[in-house]
This record gives structure tokens, C-alpha cells and sequence, in this order.
């Protein structure tokens, strides 16, 4: 017999789930702007720093757009809803199988038709990554960013949706997947950057075809890491 494991969920979340709930009902609208950091965090009684994570997961998964200084607004249009396409009936097996093929294609499409500004998001995002080696909540945060913005790269509204519900379909399989990469050594976590700098090397040439070749190595990487994980898993019971 095998067991799901049940993981509490973290404030940051039910505030971002709370969020969304509010986006997808109507409460704030499309361009809207949300209520401040120090406004929501009294609505909720929780903390600003648990705020600021909500509304960085937000953004990630495309439904806000945080200005500095200038406040946090709903997106216009909204990302397309494709939860349906991914839900808990396929085995993360299944999903990872689609994920490798989505992901090559947003990286094949992001090298043809990138932006300066796509670039820019890339390259700070692999800034943080860096910088974020011993730190594991934004490290983890940092690499969902970065698969979210090549497909926001590739300019196509449905692999981006694709790619957001795959994001919250794997969310804790990544996680996972990254924890048991990183504890193994440090080298094993400063060659998943390299990989990930490898990536946006090729986006940056244009290079369509090397761009998904670098991204398959890197799902494929992954899914073995996952399978590693399963098998701990299976051998703990």
C-alpha cells in the first residue's frame, strides 16, 4: 500500500489561494489594483513577509503584476484557467512525460521569438538563483519563476496556461525533487544552475533547436531525480 504524504499548508499560501479565489470571482478585476501589503496583511492577520510571498507566487503564476513602488495589480487579460487539463487523476509519471515535451517546445519557441525584456527576467532571475544557494524557500521560488517566464518567452497564451497548471500540479514534486539534489552536495545544486544558464545561453542566441535539446537534458535530469525520490519513498515503507 502507498501513501500520499499530507503537508500542512504554509500562510503564504492560503493567503494566495484567498487571492486568487478573489481575482477569479470577480472582486478585483482585471487591471485592478490590489490592496497594499500593509492593508492585506491586516485583512488576513498575518504577517507582511507572508503577504510578499503570496503575492510573489501570484506573480509567478501570472495572475498579478508587482511595480515597484507603484503597487500590486491584477493582470490584463487574466491567465488562461487550463487547471482542467492536469488534474490529481494522471500519475506524476504521466505528467512529467508532458511536461518534457511542453517545455522543450516553450523553450524552442522562446528562442525565436525573445524579447530584451524576456532576457532581462531570465537573467535576474538566474541572479537569484545564484545569489540563493543556501537559502531553500527562495531558491525554490526562483525556479518556478524561471520555467514560468521561457514560456512567457515563447508569447503563445496557451502554453503559458499549460505551464501554469502544470507548475501547481508538480509544485511539490519539485520541491522535493530539488531538496534531495541539493542535500546530496553543493556541486550537484551549482550544476542545476549551470544547467538552467545553459538554457538561457541558448534562448539569447536564438538557437530553437539547442534550446530544446539543453531543456529535455535538464526535464530528463529531473525526472531521474524524481524516480530516485520515488524509490526512497517506496523503500521507507
Amino acid at each position: 500500500m502507498t501513501f500520499q504524504q499530507i503537508r500542512p499548508q504554509k500562510g503564504s499560501e492560503i493567503v494566495l489561494q484567498q487571492i486568487k479565489m478573489q481575482i477569479e470571482t470577480g472582486t478585483y478585476a482585471p487591471g485592478s489594483k490590489l490592496p497594499t501589503v500593509v492593508e492585506l496583511a491586516a485583512n488576513f492577520q498575518v504577517g507582511r513577509s507572508t503577504v510578499r510571498e503570496a503575492l510573489s507566487g501570484l506573480k509567478a503564476m501570472g495572475w498579478v503584476d508587482i511595480r515597484h513602488g507603484g503597487g500590486t495589480f491584477v493582470t490584463n487579460p487574466l491567465p488562461i484557467d487550463s487547471s482542467s487539463l492536469f488534474d490529481q487523476g494522471q500519475t506524476l509519471q504521466e505528467v512529467q512525460e508532458v511536461r518534457r515535451f511542453i517545455e522543450a517546445g516553450c523553450a524552442s519557441l522562446a528562442a525565436s521569438r525573445r524579447t530584451e525584456e524576456n532576457l532581462t527576467a531570465l537573467r535576474q532571475i538566474l541572479n537569484t538563483m545564484e545569489a540563493s544557494f543556501e537559502n531553500e524557500e527562495e531558491s525554490e521560488q526562483a525556479d518556478i519563476r524561471f520555467h514560468l517566464e521561457i514560456a512567457k518567452a515563447s508569447h503563445n497564451s496557451l502554453l503559458i496556461g499549460m505551464m501554469e497548471s502544470l507548475t501547481e500540479r508538480l509544485q511539490l514534486s519539485m520541491k522535493a525533487s530539488r531538496r534531495l539534489w541539493f542535500f546530496a552536495e553543493r556541486a550537484s545544486a551549482e550544476k542545476l544552475f549551470q544547467e538552467h544558464r545553459d538554457i538561457v545561453d541558448a534562448i539569447e542566441m536564438k538557437d530553437e533547436q539547442l534550446a530544446a535539446e539543453k531543456m529535455s537534458q535538464h526535464i530528463h535530469k529531473v525526472d531521474q531525480v524524481i524516480q530516485k525520490l520515488a524509490k526512497i519513498s517506496t523503500d521507507a515503507f
